[in-house]
């Protein structure tokens, strides 16, 4: 890390995102948060301590909002050393029965924004920077009902790895690809009776990881001089078990409470 490197953390208003900006914080990085949800990245702001932190409003779904974010944030002064790209939604349906609408939401805001993302940061990083995205255990492992998710998330590797490529030597790009987070995208499943004991049935080391876990991965990756396209499997183990049938559970629920499915 050189004499006053920043770092930008896009979706760094909540979940992994946050902690990851935390962390970035905590080891001697300016930490620039980007969100669509500039009141609660202002609070994580708030939370980092001394140092030139800053947040910004950006929408990764829309490319000049993209374009714009890093135009601006790369204009303060000091090194732009580091990108972390974590926005991510999801939808649940069967492929047979989820609207195009939502599937192509979800691939926005998860693959083609992470695109957008990778592509701006790239223009702008200092030599020698890394870039690192949020994948999934979903990009490895599919779930019944998650076919938008899944599908994002498996393409976010292969960018990954694409970009690795074509960066090198100048910039590293990586991946983290979680399981089980408690994070407020994670936190309706969950609600749900019996979806988190099944998650964690199948997880050996029996319990789900922590935002603040993920973001040391992402630190590490941040730091690894000697690694690019990686994408770094991070879920106690969950990639070789089996995935939960999220949508089964979901059905119960909606039968139980008289709600439609």
């Amino acid at each position: 890390m050189s004499e006053n490197s920043y770092a930008v953390v896009v979706g760094g208003a909540s979940g992994i995102g946050a902690a990851t900006a935390r962390t970035l914080a905590g080891h001697g990085y300016s930490v620039v948060i980007g969100d669509r949800k500039l009141d609660a990245a202002n609070a994580v702001i708030d939370q980092l301590g001394a140092g030139n932190h800053a947040a910004e409003a950006v929408d990764v779904s829309d490319e000049d909002s993209v374009a714009t974010f890093f135009d601006t944030v790369t204009q303060r002064p000091g090194r732009f050393e580091i990108a972390v790209n974590c926005p991510g939604i999801t939808a649940l349906g069967l492929v047979t029965e989820l609207p195009v609408a939502k599937f192509r939401r979800v691939v926005d805001v998860c693959l083609t924004g992470a695109f957008l993302v990778i592509q701006h940061a790239a223009r702008h990083i200092a030599d020698g920077g890394a870039i690192i995205s949020l994948s999934s255990l979903n990009a490895r492992q599919p779930a019944i009902g998650m076919s938008a998710y899944c599908s994002a998330k498996a393409g976010l590797s292969m960018l990954t790895q694409v970009a690795a490529l074509e960066l090198a030597p100048r910039v590293r790009v990586n991946a983290v690809a979680p399981g089980l987070v408690h994070t407020p995208l994670t936190s309706g499943a969950l609600g749900v009776d019996g979806v988190e004991s099944e998650y964690v049935e199948n997880i050996p080391l029996g319990r789900p990881g922590t935002p603040e876990e993920v973001a040391a991965a992402v630190l590490y990756l941040a730091q690894a001089q000697w690694v690019t396209g990686e994408v770094l499997d991070l879920n106690g183990g969950a990639h070789m078990m089996r995935y939960p049938n999220v949508h089964a559970h979901f059905g119960r629920s909606a039968e139980v409470s008289g709600s439609p499915a």
